[in-house]
């Protein structure tokens, strides 16, 4: 496992009731099923390592817009709304990963387990609830 990777799965594991599933070199982060997050290294060959979230309405174009170096709109999701940020370009700013990959958790978790995620952006967990498939 990569360092990104690792920190990336760190980070989605401290939120409730998370998981990941990892096959080869791609992670798919669910919270009850429901993917929140993807990490994609290579995906289909294009060369590119990303974070794919669930972006809100219109996000993930404006990103793409703006800075379409760093954001992207990734193969068969974007168009469903969801949005990629490189993470082999340049430095990794693991603040702003974190923002997505919440926002993310936020859009798609049930509302009793975002309610367990602290105004401050950390989380409350219990040991042991973030598992690995």
């Amino acid at each position: 496992m990569t360092r990104v990777l690792r920190t990336l799965t760190d980070l989605c594991l401290a939120l409730p009731e998370a998981t990941v599933e990892q096959r080869h070199s791609h992670a798919a982060f669910r919270v009850r099923q429901k993917v929140f997050a993807y990490f994609l290294d290579d995906h289909h060959g294009d060369g590119i390592v990303s974070l794919c979230w669930k972006a809100a309405p219109g996000e993930n174009r404006e990103r793409a817009e703006a800075e379409p170096k760093r954001f992207y709109l990734p193969a068969y999701i974007g168009p469903r709304g969801w949005s990629a940020v490189r993470l082999d370009v340049g430095p990794i700013d693991w603040d702003e990963i974190a923002e997505l990959v919440l926002a993310s958790y936020t859009a798609v978790a049930p509302k009793t387990l975002v309610a367990r995620v602290d105004p401050d952006r950390r989380v409350t967990r219990r040991p042991g609830r973030g598992r690995r498939r």
